[in-house]
């Protein structure tokens, strides 16, 4: 009895069963049937690609955690990935560089794993990007702060001299000693564009401001960064803007290391890429003056997204700025960046933007921009 009652359950059930798949087949026939059979097979193929879309980014020697550059980068691809149901090691993922011979080696791995789309972070990967792009025509990449030629590479670089030269309006209405200092990575042609747009911006200002400039010539060396900055602030510098990735935490350490020892002494740091509002904080204070963002983690997102909808755009420069609010200076430090500070920062950014000031991208540039002063 049992039996043939437990065989009359299971045919009706595997009955059942062959039913509702029959509904849902023709549920989803007459969904599409409103739509031309053209749109149907595209949104089809659009679903599959993005199914199987991934991509990577290699970093440079400063690391994924560098509170700055790299770190950015890797943010847009968070945000990417938590916009289309991915996270690390499901669709996107980073390979961290510790030297520049890590590059061509990383770059090869996460070709051989198949990601789509991978970032070069940097400038320095250019040679690697170019040599490894050739060899996977069929990969895509995009490298940050460089332009590498290439059907299927596309370079992004930013105005940095532009916000360069607003952050040189903040800390010149920010001293009191009339001295300033700059701090690069490594000194060659990108960094130039931080230090040229800085100093113009603070000799538009007030052209008698002293403004000190040396590299660390490493982008992660941060007892480097500490022992210049260290050196600077003993010369009565009281505003450091640093352009040099991880070593700048160094700079951050240093200003906090005099703030600890004298509280009524004001040192101040200008962070770069993202806002290190966070890295300056001790205790109730806060040594970051501002910071000049460079929204890495925008476009790294913005072209992931391009990538994925299949419009890659593979042999093009993109280029971001202030007008694109791709640069900015942030406000986060309110006690620190007065009114009358921001209220000067937004006048010579409307300059800027309108094309009445030409910020300067090299030291050459930055003399002419001096002389006609």
């Amino acid at each position: 009895m049992f039996k043939s009652r437990f065989l009359m359950v299971l045919v009706f059930l595997l009955t059942f069963g062959v039913f509702l798949a029959a509904c849902g087949s023709s549920g989803g026939e007459e969904e599409t049937s409103g739509s031309s059979s053209d749109d149907s097979g595209s949104e089809e193929s659009s679903g599959e690609e993005n199914s199987d879309f991934s991509v990577a980014m290699v970093t440079d020697v400063g690391g994924v955690d560098d509170k700055s550059f790299n770190q950015s980068a890797w943010e847009g691809l968070q945000a990417f990935g938590e916009e289309n149901g991915m996270s690390k090691g499901e669709g996107i993922d980073y390979a961290q560089s510790e030297s520049d011979a890590d590059y061509a080696t990383n770059l090869n791995r996460l070709v051989r794993q198949d990601y789509n789309l991978i970032y070069g972070i940097g400038y320095l990967l250019q040679p690697a990007i170019a040599e490894v792009a050739e060899q996977y025509p069929d990969t895509n990449f995009a490298l940050v702060d460089a332009v590498q030629e290439g059907d299927n590479v596309v370079s992004i670089m930013f105005k940095e001299h532009q916000g360069s030269f607003l952050a040189g309006v903040a800390a010149a209405n920010k001293t009191n000693t009339d001295k300033i200092g700059f701090i690069g990575g490594v000194d060659g042609s990108l960094i130039n564009k931080f230090e040229a747009g800085f100093v113009a911006g603070v000799k538009s200002v007030n052209p008698e401001i002293e403004v000190e400039v040396e590299y660390a010539e490493s982008f992660n060396d941060s007892q480097k960064g500490q022992a210049i900055a260290s050196n600077m602030y003993s010369k009565d510098i009281d505003v450091i803007y640093h352009a040099s990735g991880g070593t700048g935490n160094g700079v951050f350490a240093q200003a906090k290391d005099i703030k600890n020892s004298n509280p009524d002494e004001e040192v101040w740091v200008i962070g770069v890429d993202r806002d290190q509002h966070e890295e300056g904080q001790i205790g109730d204070s806060n040594v970051t003056l501002t910071s000049m963002v460079k929204r890495v983690d925008i476009a790294v997102q913005e072209v992931a997204n391009q990538a994925m909808d299949g419009e890659f755009p593979g042999g093009e420069v993109l280029e971001f700025g202030l007008a694109d609010d791709a640069i900015s200076i942030a406000r986060t430090n309110e006690e620190a960046m007065t009114e009358e500070i921001v209220s000067a920062v937004e006048e010579w950014k409307e300059k800027i933007v309108n094309g009445e000031v030409e910020v300067p991208s090299t030291r050459e540039d930055l003399q002419t921009f001096l002389d006609s002063m």
